[in-house]
């Protein structure tokens, strides 16, 4: 919790008053596999990056629509996010 004082994808930060569902925390799994419970794999993300991201693949959900209009990309999200990537090549 205390890497993730934002969303780890689109940056909303957590420690805002939240009226929206969507901007509150949630856990995520950045390689959807539960059976990978580390640091480098659980981490916060906005509940809304988290339901669009579902149980896609990292690399294809970061080509998609949400992430375009969110502004999201490999430059922009957190530096675990960014691990992930380099780690599964995409």
């Amino acid at each position: 919790m205390a890497r993730d004082l934002a969303c780890i994808y689109c940056g909303t930060d957590f420690s805002l008053s939240s009226t929206s569902r969507g901007t509150k925390p949630s856990w995520e799994h950045i390689v959807n596999d539960a059976k990978i419970i580390t640091p480098g794999n659980i981490a916060r993300c906005c509940m809304s990056c988290n339901a669009s991201k579902g149980a896609k693949d990292l690399g294809l959900w970061m080509t998609s629509n949400y992430c375009e209009r969110k502004g999201i990309t490999e430059k922009t999200v957190a530096p675990v996010v960014r691990e992930s990537l380099s780690a599964t090549g995409k």
